[in-house]
């Protein structure tokens, strides 16, 4: 309304000029009558009103083009908005069908993989179904691994009358009646029955393992015709593993103080691979009645401790009598009554640690002995007044390693024990301590070292060369004692006369102690079947033995006074392993 005021304006100042200039000229013509002046009103009202519906009829216009603008604006906000949400709406589209392919891709790989998993679980079912590792029984598995039936002999070049088993200290002097003859003999009492017991709880993993053979030997037992001979227990042990590293274990058990490639797990025991059930001389181990508590520290470092039977091997010359070791099993005991046992103070304590740090196994070990005897110093006047008990502690201190090369191709090891009165932790028991002339115990100096190198040139062939001894040092107290140099040795040389048809001799005045066994070792085992069925393997062995007397008082024949006796001896095996 305002811009069309404004237009008037002119408009009207146009009117009233044109209006002036007829007054003016009707002031020099002549006046004009009211008639007129109303007419020239009216049509200037009438021109005024046509102005004022153009201009109405044009602010319509405008507000309706204004309008069309705002509701085009709004449409095509909305379009906006709406090609927005379609954008949004096509995005997220993309995702749920990117998401829904990878669903489907993961889907399918997912039955793919469960189809392969149960075919692999079908088969393992089947193969439990027809050929069973185990036995499962209310939870606990049972299994026979460690089991074999074994067909075996050994000959001899030097007869020990031993049988497969080799009895280090018996190996005869070279003038012995039984170093003239050689000696077969053919067995099949090594073969060995092992159960495994385990059950599982959510803190720990309880284990129990029997082992037995039937190198055991009764009061009937003969070769006459039957060969019968009865079941030993080899190792018979329960133990719980906690889940925290911690185990606990006791039975009859291989000594803490043998070697060991898995910590110092029982079971993990790594023997020479010997056919001689004697194993190797200078191999330490003991097979005993132990209480072992080991803990694993992140599967590099283990540390364990155990108390274990203890046992005294007593020897020398001329020892003296007014003592008390022990005595032989007693009839109605539980004891052998033709075997003698001491009369033990402590149990014996073994400390030892192994490393494991990626390339071999290493451990170094501690092993504690307490020995006690009854001495009666007043025994040759037939009294008892005086009598006391003397004691006395030993320690000897151990170590080893073995370490592969050639890509796990070769292996080497070396182990040893060291101290005073740890003969018995020797394979060759020569002996802990002898006496003083006064009957106090005196331990004696040992020694036993074993080296291995083994060689695997395939999954079937298993080569091996080991070399070791025991040696046992002197203490003497003049004549009497261990190694005494007073010794007579002038007999060495001579072959006695046997003492009756199955009682070989030995030299006549040649009573020196034993100083050192050694024996060299070469073997194999080859597999010709390993897998699910089992194994069926086949061995030899050859091994050459020294022992040496320690030397004494020789005569013209053998002026150093020593004797020394060798033996050569070949085992072999066929045997065939439970799976």
């Amino acid at each position: 309304m305002l811009a069309a005021g404004l237009m008037l304006i002119p408009m009207a100042m146009g009117i009233a000029q044109t209006t002036k200039k007829h007054h003016v000229a009707a002031k020099k013509e002549a006046p004009a009558s009211a008639e007129q002046l109303q007419q020239l009103k009216d049509e200037l009202e009438g021109e005024i009103n046509a102005l004022k519906g153009e201009l109405a009829d044009r602010d319509a216009k405008l507000k309706a083009a204004q309008d069309a603008a705002e509701a085009a604006q709004q449409t095509a906000a909305k379009a906006e908005a709406a090609a927005g949400e379609q954008q949004q709406a096509a995005t997220e589209n993309a995702s749920t069908v990117n998401t829904l392919n990878a669903t489907v891709s993961s889907l399918k790989a997912s039955q793919q993989q469960m189809a392969a998993t149960m075919t692999t679980e079908r088969k393992t079912m089947e193969k439990q179904i027809e050929h069973p590792d185990a036995i499962h029984v209310k939870g606990i598995t049972i299994s026979p691994t460690g089991s074999f039936i074994a067909a075996e002999t050994d000959y001899r070049s030097a007869a020990t009358g031993g049988g497969l088993n080799t009895a280090f200290g018996a190996i005869p002097l070279a003038n012995a009646d039984a170093a003239q003859m050689s000696e077969f003999n053919g067995t099949g009492r090594q073969s060995r029955l092992a159960l495994t017991a385990t059950g599982k709880i959510p803190s720990m993993t309880m284990t129990g393992y029997y082992e037995m053979d039937w190198l055991g030997t009764g009061i009937t037992s003969n070769n006459n015709q039957s060969n019968s001979y009865v079941l030993r227990q080899r190792q018979l042990w329960v133990r719980a593993a906690l889940n925290n590293g911690w185990r606990f274990t006791g039975g009859q058990m291989w000594s803490l103080a043998t070697e060991t490639t898995q910590g110092l797990t029982n079971g993990s025991e790594i023997l020479p691979a010997t056919i001689d059930p004697q194993y190797e001389a200078g191999f330490v181990w003991t097979r005993q009645y132990g209480f072992r508590v080991t803990k694993d520290f992140g599967r590099k470092f283990f540390l364990g401790a155990s108390a274990e039977d203890p046992q005294i091997l007593l020897a020398g010359n001329g020892l003296p009598t007014n003592l008390l070791v022990g005595s032989a099993g007693t009839p109605g005991g539980l004891f052998n009554p033709t075997a003698n046992y001491s009369f033990n103070v402590a149990p014996d304590f073994v400390i030892k640690a192994a490393l494991e740090p990626g390339w071999g196994h290493w451990e170094v070990f501690e092993i504690n002995r307490f020995y006690r005897d009854r001495v009666y110093p007043n025994a040759a006047s037939k009294s008892a007044t005086g009598a006391y008990n003397d004691s006395t502690f030993t320690a000897g201190i151990g170590g080893g390693f073995r370490v592969p090369f050639a890509n796990q191709k070769v292996s080497l090891g070396l182990k040893g024990l060291w101290g005073q009165g740890m003969g018995r932790y020797g394979s060759s028991t020569i002996a802990d301590v002898t006496l003083r002339p006064d009957g106090q115990i005196a331990p004696l100096r040992t020694l036993s070292a074993l080296s291995t190198l083994e060689f695997f040139p395939n999954s079937r062939t298993y080569i091996y060369l080991n070399y070791g001894g025991d040696y046992v040092g002197r203490r003497y107290f003049g004549s009497e004692g261990y190694g005494s140099p007073l010794t007579n040795m002038t007999g060495c040389n001579t072959q006695p006369v046997p003492g009756g048809p199955f009682s070989p001799a030995a030299p006549a005045n040649c009573g020196g102690n034993t100083k050192n066994i050694n024996e060299f070792t070469a073997g194999y085992w080859y597999y010709f079947y390993k897998g699910p069925m089992g194994g069926l393997r086949q061995g030899i062995q050859y091994s050459y033995f020294v022992r040496d007397l320690w030397s004494g008082m020789g005569g013209p024949l053998n002026p150093n006074g020593a004797a020394q006796g060798t033996d050569n001896t070949l085992f072999t095996s066929f045997r065939y392993y439970f799976p």
